[in-house]
């Protein structure tokens, strides 16, 4: 399964940092023994591999080889693939980048890098047969992309950052077979890549017939990407029950992995594919 995180954004709005948003540090996680900052990123990596996820594909800007670096070929059984947005065109096209890695019967889970939610396992309750999100309650859904169902838990819309929106739960990640992601690319494409974000696309592709689930499984979700919201992770964060423990079985995170310090052998795998806004989309 592949996991995939949309990286390539400015993080404007808490700027200004002298490092890639996606390495800011927020909390802490165990090497060994030694208790070590964690980079924000590391959250969404860390869910995507408790949810099956052994592939996983930044889509990166020019600029932040940062990631690479810090990263470089993967973190223990899970290997990493970097491709380029060459400059901000929206989430749909971030997303789309990944699309050559990924086969029709392939799973594939989505997510994004400044978040942090619960529970670590979210993604697992998501079904493997359509596109669905893990949704999350929130007290402000007019600042995330609310979604809307009925009572069979079906998508019906997806309101993208509207006033007095008409459901609290917002999504936090979403997961989908590679097929559907190409009719996804497909519709899209149709209209003319008009769609910046996947709120608008999803609701013109439920409008033509297709299906998409809801999940509330999510309990809490906060956005790194504002200095108000790294507070509340702050605080999230050191509640005694997400605060980090030794883990009492095998951990994801390798004890070896050091990012001061890159073993040998990282940062050998990287694929950068510039589409360039053509038809044909290739790898370079």
């Amino acid at each position: 399964m592949w996991g995939v995180i949309p990286a390539a954004g400015a993080g404007t709005r808490i700027q200004p940092l002298a490092f890639s948003k996606e390495l800011l540090p927020v909390g802490s996680r165990f090497d060994g023994d030694t208790e070590r900052p964690r980079a924000v990123c590391e959250y969404i990596i860390e869910r995507m591999m408790r949810g099956g996820a052994d592939k996983i594909c930044f889509v990166i800007s020019p600029g932040k080889a940062d990631i690479l670096s810090y990263f470089g070929a993967g973190i223990g059984a899970a290997q990493f693939t970097y491709v380029v947005q060459p400059r901000p065109a929206g989430l749909c096209d971030a997303l789309f980048r990944a699309l050559p890695l990924i086969a029709p019967d392939e799973l594939a889970v989505f997510g994004l890098p400044d978040t942090i939610w619960f529970p670590e396992d979210g993604l697992g309750e998501l079904p493997d047969d359509c596109l669905s999100f893990l949704t999350f309650p929130v007290e402000h859904p007019e600042f995330f992309d609310a979604v809307v169902t009925n009572e069979r838990s079906e998508v019906r819309e997806i309101q993208v950052k509207t006033k007095q929106a008409k459901s609290r739960w917002i999504w936090g990640a979403f997961k989908m077979p590679g097929w559907v992601l190409r009719e996804l690319y497909t519709l899209w494409r149709s209209r003319d890549e008009k769609d910046e974000y996947l709120g608008t696309l999803v609701n013109e592709y439920i409008a033509q017939g297709g299906k998409a689930r809801a999940v509330a499984a999510g309990e809490q979700y906060v956005d790194i990407g504002t200095l108000n919201g790294y507070r509340n992770a702050i605080q999230l964060l050191g509640s005694e029950n997400a605060r980090p423990r030794k883990p009492a079985e095998p951990a994801l995170w390798p004890a070896s992995f050091s990012p001061a310090a890159p073993a040998k052998g990282r940062g050998e795998a990287i694929v950068k594919i510039n589409f360039n806004n053509q038809k044909g989309r290739g790898a370079a």
